[in-house]
């Protein structure tokens, strides 16, 4: 009995990255188009709300405080009216484990993740619960060792 699971092309499913920090946002949507995954963004709760109506994604990564509609606002909306939709919280709360343990212990939320963000993990994550095939992570590393540089000068 083969019991191999199929994974998917990423270029096949689209990723929210929600935040208000342009420089997340921006490196995030980064990493993850280099995977090979569509991305779109959002700043603030109501416009990831908005998005999430017009073009519903596969997953969302969701940071816990943003202006507008907080994440937990979103995280309660999204449970209600897309029960099946993954959500990875993104925060900077580290200290705050009372935060942490309301998100993780919403069904639709899959993980938590601190700031800084490391971004392996995060796109192993997003790969495993989307089951998809992940790029070769050298011409990742190279990639995000040049946006790095970029916005370390």
């Amino acid at each position: 009995m083969n019991s191999e699971i199929k994974l998917e092309q990423p270029e096949n499913k689209l990723v929210l990255v929600v935040d208000d920090e342009e420089t997340i946002l921006e490196f995030l949507e980064y990493y993850l188009k280099q995977q090979g995954f569509k991305v779109d963004a959002a700043v603030d709760g109501q416009q990831a709300l908005e998005k999430i109506k017009n073009n519903k994604p596969d997953l969302v990564i969701l940071d816990a405080m943003l202006p507008k509609r907080s994440g937990y606002e979103i995280v309660k909306i999204l449970q209600q009216e897309y029960k099946d939709l993954p959500i990875i919280v993104i925060t900077g709360h580290f200290r705050d484990m009372e935060i942490q343990m309301m998100f993780k212990l919403e069904p639709n939320v899959k993980e938590v993740l601190l700031k800084p963000i490391q971004p392996d993990f995060l796109v192993s994550k997003v790969h495993y619960l989307l089951k998809t095939k992940p790029k070769e992570i050298t011409i990742v590393e190279q990639k995000v060792d040049e946006f790095k540089k970029r916005y370390q000068q």
